[in-house]
């Protein structure tokens, strides 16, 4: 996981994303969109 790409993408999609679905987020668990 490219750390830059992934810091960027989580922080724009954690507003939107549901705190019981906060684990899909994480680096072990990134998937680009």
């Amino acid at each position: 996981v490219d750390p830059e790409a992934w810091l960027a993408d989580t922080i724009s999609r954690i507003a939107d994303h549901p705190a019981r679905r906060v684990a899909e987020l994480l680096p072990w668990n990134y998937r680009p969109v």
